[in-house]
């Protein structure tokens, strides 16, 4: 899955999932753009990075903001050089009762999570199909395929994600630019500290995520670098005739294939 002279950026990088991709594909020798509204994060993990001997920079981004995706996108090409994959990956899992979400909620979970790939993406392609070699992966979850009741907005910006890979695999085909998304399912994140924190503080954490993981059917929550590594697989030639896909990384959790 040799990843040598590619330059990938991947939104979100700085903790979670984001971060096992970014440390998976710089082991596989590609340099790493890491927008962040988390700066301190990501320069953390440039600096892991820059250890393994690849070339690394952070930036602080706000994905939403279209002026900041811009100035990022710019930085990384006078910088990198390139943009060879992009990991959209930045989001939150915010949910609830439906007669409970405003209007607010709703625009900012469209805004982080569909606009800003579509924003990114429409950026980085042009450089893609020039070189004839590109990569979208677009981090979304299981609930775009099943959404749960109780699952929105999370689980309707994730469908929509799902379809935006569709008709964009479609129309990059043509140029050698491959697009597919990687569906989540309960993988250990910073999300789950938080909801540790909040639902059973008064539980070993390792106890509560290995509650959590009964509900999956291979009895365990997943690890990022699981996740990573197929992220790997799907940036790297080796996935050459894979795109328009939507693969689910949950243990066998989600109901639809």
């Amino acid at each position: 899955m040799r990843l040598a002279g590619k330059v990938a950026v991947v939104t979100g990088g700085g903790a979670g999932i984001g971060r096992g991709i970014v440390l998976c594909m710089a082991k596989e020798g590609a340099d790493i753009a890491i927008p962040d509204i988390q700066d301190a994060n990501a320069q953390s993990v440039v600096k892991e990075v820059l250890a393994m001997g690849r070339k690394a920079i952070s930036m602080r981004c706000d994905v939403t903001k279209s002026a900041e995706v811009q100035a990022t996108v710019d930085r990384i090409r006078k910088e990198m050089g390139k943009v060879d994959i992009l990991v959209n990956n930045a989001g939150t899992s915010a949910r609830g009762a439906f007669e409970e979400i405003t209007d607010e909620t709703w625009l900012a979970d469209f805004e982080l999570k569909l606009f800003a790939a579509i924003r990114l993406a429409r950026l980085a392609l042009p450089g893609m199909k020039e070189r004839r070699w590109g990569r979208i992966l677009n981090v979304l979850n299981s609930g775009a395929k099943a959404p749960p009741a109780g699952g929105a907005p999370t689980a309707v910006t994730r469908a929509a994600g799902m379809a935006f890979t569709k008709v964009l695999a479609g129309e990059c085909a043509p140029h050698n630019v491959l697009v597919n998304a990687l569906c989540t399912g309960v993988l250990v994140s910073e999300q789950w500290e938080t909801r540790h924190a909040r639902t059973a503080s008064d539980q070993p954490f390792e106890q509560f995520i290995a509650e959590a993981g009964k509900q999956v059917p291979l009895g365990r929550m997943g690890d990022p670098q699981e996740f990573a590594n197929l992220a790997c697989f799907l940036a790297s030639d080796a996935a050459s005739y894979v795109t328009g896909c939507a693969i689910n990384v949950d243990g066998g959790k989600s109901p639809v294939v």
